[in-house]
């Protein structure tokens, strides 16, 4: 009988499943882990230092750049912080502007983690339905601001813009017929609350499809049921938030507990898993896609009717328009201070927590009465739950390892920082 050799196993950093820059140090017995310690560090670039010594208003674009595929719920989180101790207004317009943005960016953050996490456990179609919805998405985001990735489209007292009256277009070239650029601007030909609407009316049955290639297949469940349990009581003792705590059985969300900007408003439901295993967080997640749809859907219907300014008019804090600028002095100083100096904040700290896609996401703000934070601390989602993987590793297989990252979600830009 051949003896079990022990190892110690570097998983990553250049492990495809690594998500680039996690360096995990596995202690193995044979193919089974005993110890699974993360080591950070490879990804970090200092945002939170970086944001003391920067006015306010151009730490935004930092934000989209911390879990970087859920851009604007990280501006979301920061702004608030910033409104809390300004005591600004945002405009009612603005606030389901930002709900339907934050769903639209959920939405896109699910569709990454389950295309990536397919491809890390041998489902290879998925990254490729998942990626054909995404591209709609990411085309939302370019419309408002300029960036399908790094928006920096929230700001202090609201939004950098309204939204657009009509969508970009597809244009003939030697790649695409006349035939399919008109199919595929069939959607594009109003405005961009009909191309989200449109996309709204399809998305469930996408969402159906990934469900027909995925949640009843015996491989997808072999690689999922029963890997990586955490109990109700022990992820909320290790800091779960989001789909990882809502997978345990627990009811928790703070859209629906400590309610922000119009979800006290809107009718959605909270899904969450029985078991705690990575299969009832694949389908918290899958279900969490139909509820943005619902919230999208909501958000348009009321967005449709009602106008109104996007942006505070207070403008110590947010710019004047560009008309006003160039044609009023006073107009034209608030503006040329704003964007060299920006606003001070008054003495004092404030906590603003966002439910993100990946947990809660919150940014805890020291000013000291300057116009740059006296100290900025991000609590990132992702990081409770990269702590809690060699709990939930021992035991398992190698390869379960890569599917218990997938479960994770985890995006290092957030938990390097």
């Amino acid at each position: 009988m051949p003896e079990i050799r022990n190892y110690t196993l570097n998983f990553g950093p250049q492990h495809p499943a690594a998500h680039g820059v996690l360096r995990l140090v596995l202690e193995m017995d044979g193919e089974v882990v005993e110890r699974a310690d993360p080591h950070i560090g490879l990804l970090h670039r200092g945002t939170e230092k970086l944001a003391e010594s920067k006015p306010y208003n151009q730490t935004i674009g930092y934000m989209d750049r911390l879990d970087y595929v859920s851009m604007m719920c990280n501006e979301h989180g920061y702004v608030m912080a910033i409104e809390k101790l300004l005591g600004v207004e945002v405009p009612e317009r603005a606030q389901y502007i930002r709900v339907m943005f934050d769903e639209i960016t959920r939405i896109l953050n699910h569709l990454m983690w389950l295309g990536a996490h397919g491809l890390d456990i041998g489902a290879m179609s998925m990254f490729l339905y998942c990626f054909r919805e995404r591209e709609d998405l990411m085309d939302c985001y370019e419309a408002v601001s300029g960036a399908r990735l790094h928006a920096t489209y929230y700001r202090p007292g609201g939004v950098a813009r309204d939204l657009p009256d009509q969508m970009p277009k597809y244009e003939a070239n030697r790649f695409r017929s006349a035939a399919q650029v008109k199919k595929q601007n069939e959607a594009r030909d109003g405005s961009m609350l009909d191309f989200i609407e449109d996309f709204a009316n399809r998305f469930p049955r996408c969402v159906d499809e990934y469900e027909t290639l995925l949640t009843d297949n015996r491989i997808w469940k072999q690689r999922t049921v029963g890997i990586g349990v955490v109990t109700p009581e022990r992820a909320l003792q290790l800091g779960f938030t989001g789909p990882m705590l809502r997978g345990s059985n627990t009811e928790w969300d703070l859209r629906k507990n400590e309610p922000y900007e119009v979800y006290d408003r809107i009718d959605f439901d909270i899904p969450i898993g029985m078991n705690g295993d990575s299969y009832d967080r694949y389908l918290v997640r899958i279900e969490e896609m139909r509820q943005s749809n619902r919230i999208i859907k909501q958000c348009i219907d009321w967005l449709r009717v009602n106008k109104g300014p996007v942006i505070t008019e207070d403008h110590k804090v947010a710019p004047p328009r560009r008309s006003e600028m160039k044609g009023d002095m006073e107009a034209l100083i608030h503006h040329f201070k704003l964007f060299t100096e920006g606003f001070s904040l008054p003495a004092g700290e404030s906590y603003a927590a966002v439910e993100h896609p990946k947990g809660e996401f919150g940014c805890y703000l020291v000013s000291d009465g300057a116009n740059k934070p006296y100290r900025l601390k991000v609590r990132a989602a992702g990081f409770p739950h990269l702590a809690a993987l060699d709990e939930m590793a021992r035991g398992h297989m190698l390869s379960d390892v890569v599917a218990l990252i997938g479960t994770q979600d985890i995006v290092f830009g957030e938990i390097d920082r």
